[in-house]
């Protein structure tokens, strides 16, 4: 058998065999059974965390999914980031005729037969993207945004030769690869904090002889990461938020009310006229978000009244609003949670699910507001210099 592919580490008494793959290549799968079958190792390590072992065991997972909690937690983006992942390795793996992740199936399924120990040895997804997202500011933010939407509605195929070259990085890794070129000093959390971790679980499976079924960009990292000690609490930990977003989050509402209210003072029809000012730029650009995101009606009516308010308190957001109002009037049923995983798969699908049409309604609109209250912003400065 090739040993292609393959990279064997002995430290001490134990042997780790690491086995690169691509997450859409059906010769991966092929591989990683006859690895296990062939070594018949005593812990097989594969590239999940819980979350994601669980969506791979629970078919119905989509069904237990309360959308109303997602909002509330502050989950939507973060719930259609994964969502778009997802869609993304979906139309790789169904270009070539192959199950998304077959090869990580294939590593439960093996270790199971075998007998094999099997440790889920990578870190929680939502704890990468929460140290991604907390390592970029608002630019960063909408960038991220636009790379991972650009990812999914790309309806390029994909040459083997792309496949080939996909080898050297995870799913995640390509999706966010031009991203990463932008601000690469990601790649701490994304690659090097992952290997680190992925390393450490590797090094600590039971038995003498251990094989870990893991992403090809990984395997040179961990090849150098293997041979040191890491403190696993500390790379999952959250970093500190800094307090300046908080500050300049209530700046800049209490400047603009201060303004408007020293305008109306001194000139009551121009301090009328600055308020109508934040009100239509809020409310309209929120209300648009909705629209595109083909809202209810009321939610739109709804990104529109708030929107205006939510703008002046930090703690709230408009699309939050927005998206309970969607949800209650267009509530996702049984089959909604059924297609999801589907449907994610096209640009239609995105739009006509119910579901993900809620968190839609969320992001958009809140991304509408936070245009509206820098325009309105703006406008009601401008005002307030031409009356002083």
């Amino acid at each position: 058998m090739t040993e292609e592919n393959i990279t064997r580490i002995h430290i001490d008494d134990k042997e780790f065999i690491l086995i690169g793959t691509a997450h859409v290549s059906k010769h991966s799968a092929e591989q990683v059974k006859e690895v296990i079958e062939r070594e018949n190792p005593d812990a097989v390590c594969v590239e999940l965390d819980e979350q994601r072992f669980q969506s791979i065991q629970d078919e119905n997972r989509w069904r237990n999914m309360d959308i109303f909690k997602v909002i509330k937690e502050k989950k939507a983006t973060l719930l259609l980031m994964n969502l778009a992942i997802s869609s993304f390795q979906k139309r790789m793996a169904k270009q070539f005729g192959i199950n998304p992740g077959q090869e990580m199936i294939q590593g439960i399924a093996s270790a199971k037969e075998t007998g094999a120990e099997l440790v889920l040895a990578d870190r929680n997804i939502q704890t990468t993207f929460s140290r991604i997202w907390r390592g970029i500011g608002l630019k960063g933010k909408a960038i991220l945004l636009m790379q991972v939407i650009a990812g999914i509605f790309s309806k390029e195929n994909i040459s083997e030769e792309e496949l080939e070259k996909m080898k050297k990085q995870d799913t995640i890794n390509a999706i966010l690869n031009e991203f990463t070129e932008h601000f690469p000093e990601l790649k701490t959390p994304l690659i090097d904090e992952r290997d680190q971790y992925l390393s450490q679980k590797i090094k600590e499976a039971p038995g003498k002889k251990v094989v870990a079924v893991l992403g090809a960009a990984h395997v040179p990292g961990i090849k150098e990461e293997i041979k040191r000690e890491h403190d696993l609490n500390k790379l999952t930990e959250l970093p500190a938020k800094s307090p300046w977003p908080k500050v300049i989050g209530w700046a800049i509402p209490l400047v603009i009310l201060a303004v408007i209210a020293y305008t109306f003072s001194a000139n009551p029809s121009a301090g009328w006229q600055q308020t109508l000012s934040w009100v239509i730029w809020n409310g309209s650009l929120s209300a648009i978000g909705a629209i595109i995101a083909l809202g209810h009606p009321l939610a739109i009516v709804t990104a529109f009244v708030v929107a205006p308010i939510t703008s002046l308190n930090p703690l709230l957001a408009a699309g939050w609003f927005a998206g309970f109002v969607q949800a209650y009037f267009k509530r996702p049923n049984v089959g909604d949670f059924e297609t999801l995983t589907e449907d994610v798969f096209t640009v239609k699908g995105f739009w006509q699910n119910k579901v993900t049409r809620v968190l839609l309604v969320v992001l958009l609109a809140n991304l509408g507001s936070s245009l509206g209250t820098l325009i309105g912003g703006v406008d009601v400065i401008r005002r307030f210099l031409e009356n002083i």
